[in-house]
C-alpha cells in the first residue's frame, strides 16, 4: 500500500480510530526497532563479552591449553 493512500484511508477515520491507529503504529515501530537494535548488538559483540570467556577457568588440567590439546590428541591420532 502506497504512503498517499494510506494517509488518504486514516484521514477518513474518526478522530478516535485515527488515534488507535498511531498507537499501533507506534507500537509496530517501538517492536521491530528494538529487534533490528537486537540483532544489531548480537553481530558486535565482542568475544570478550562471550558468557563462554573463563567457563574453564577453574579446571587445573586446562591451565595450559596447548599442552591439554596435544595430550588429547595424543591418544586419538598416534600412530
Amino acid at each position: 500500500m502506497s504512503e498517499k493512500k494510506l494517509i488518504k484511508q486514516l484521514k477518513k477515520l474518526p478522530s478516535e480510530a485515527q488515534e488507535e491507529a498511531a498507537d499501533f503504529v507506534e507500537f509496530l515501530s517501538k517492536k521491530y526497532l528494538q529487534q533490528s537494535e537486537e540483532t544489531d548488538s548480537s553481530k558486535k559483540k565482542s568475544i570478550l563479552e562471550s558468557s563462554f570467556r573463563g567457563m574453564w577457568k577453574d579446571r587445573e588440567d586446562m591451565q595450559d591449553s596447548t599442552k591439554w590439546v596435544r595430550e588429547l590428541r595424543k591418544g586419538r591420532f598416534s600412530d
